[in-house]
C-alpha cells in the first residue's frame, strides 16, 4: 500500500519555475490515488500555472521521479488536467504567503505582508 501522504510530501521537492514555489503549495496537486488495478502505484491528477506552459514535461517528468522517490512506489501516472482552472487563490496559505511574498496579489487572501497586497494581479 502506498502512503499517498509521503507522496505529497515528495512533491513539495518539485516547483514550477515560473513561480519559485513548489507544485504543492501553489496548489497545482488536486489529487493523488492509488488505482485499484494496480499495486504500489499512484496516480496524480494536477494542472499547471497555464496551458501553453513550455516545460509541461519537464514538470511531469519531474513528479513522476519526486513520486518514485517514495518508499513502495513503483509506477507513477501523471494525469494533466485544466479544469477547475488554476488561480492563485487555490494555493495553500503558506503558497499564497510565499506568492504575495513575490508581489503577485493573491486575491481574497489576507496575509501579514500589505505591501504586496497593493502589487498588479497575477
Amino acid at each position: 500500500m502506498v502512503d499517498t501522504e509521503e507522496v505529497r510530501e515528495a512533491l513539495r521537492e518539485v516547483y514550477d519555475p515560473e513561480i519559485p514555489v513548489n507544485i504543492v503549495d501553489l496548489g497545482l496537486v488536486y489529487d493523488i490515488s492509488e488505482p485499484e488495478d494496480e499495486e504500489n502505484a499512484v496516480h496524480i491528477e494536477m494542472t499547471l500555472t497555464s496551458m501553453g506552459c513550455p516545460i509541461a514535461d519537464t514538470i511531469k517528468r519531474n513528479v513522476e521521479v519526486s513520486a518514485e522517490s517514495v518508499e513502495g512506489v513503483e509506477s507513477v501516472s501523471v494525469e494533466l488536467v485544466w479544469e477547475p482552472a488554476w488561480s492563485p487563490e487555490m494555493a495553500t496559505d503558506e503558497g499564497k504567503a510565499q506568492i504575495q511574498s513575490l508581489g503577485i496579489r493573491v486575491p481574497n487572501y489576507n496575509g501579514d505582508d500589505e505591501a504586496a497586497a497593493d502589487q498588479a494581479p497575477f
